[in-house]
């Protein structure tokens, strides 16, 4: 694989160009869904896939991650951007111990290679930096993202923030304890 690069990114970064090249496509088949204090995983088939508008919307929001004292980590195939995380630098929950993954994504054509392994560590790291003790994701309820985030050692919230739930209803609401913070194999 050839070696990819990661870096903050600043608010002069979040550009249209900068996503012209990313690719976020996904063919869902299955998600899962909580009934009557349930995990069930349903057949729900949907394809989704951004276009202009969620793009402009997407780095809107980036830049107010990054005004408001978030970060935005990009990973880079060259000069071209494959993925991204954001964190939120708002503390929520009874002890004030979470901070919010608000984004991660890889350009469809590169997963599946440990880049948004890479790039979830490097956001929960920045948590830790700003004082976290949680980082929340209110994760796509798809059998894939689930299985991904899993497999990193994130577990249902145990307090679900209520402003997210009501802005996702169908997200799954996870935590990923920091000080249990693992690193990726060669960094």
């Amino acid at each position: 694989m050839k070696t990819i690069n990661y870096h903050q990114l600043n608010e002069t970064d979040l550009t249209e160009t900068l996503f012209a090249n990313f690719n976020r496509y996904q063919e869902v088949t299955k998600c899962w869904r909580k009934e009557n204090g349930q995990w069930i995983l349903k057949d729900l088939a949907f394809t989704e896939q951004w276009g202009p508008a969620e793009y402009r919307f997407l780095i809107k929001c980036l830049i107010n991650t990054i005004k408001t004292g978030g970060c935005v980590l990009g990973a880079y195939d060259h000069n071209v951007l494959i993925g991204f995380a954001s964190v939120e630098n708002e503390f929520f929950g009874p002890k004030n111990e979470y901070l919010q993954l608000s984004s991660l994504h890889i350009s469809q054509e590169y997963r599946g290679r440990g880049l948004g392994k890479n790039l979830f560590y490097q956001a929960a790291r920045k948590a830790k930096e700003l004082g976290a003790l949680k980082l929340y994701i209110s994760a796509h309820s798809s059998q894939e993202t689930q299985a991904f985030y899993r497999a990193l050692g994130c577990v249902e919230a145990e307090v679900y923030n209520e402003e997210l739930v009501a802005a996702e209803p169908c997200d799954c609401q996870l935590e990923y304890r920091l000080n249990e913070l693992d690193e990726p194999m060669g960094k």
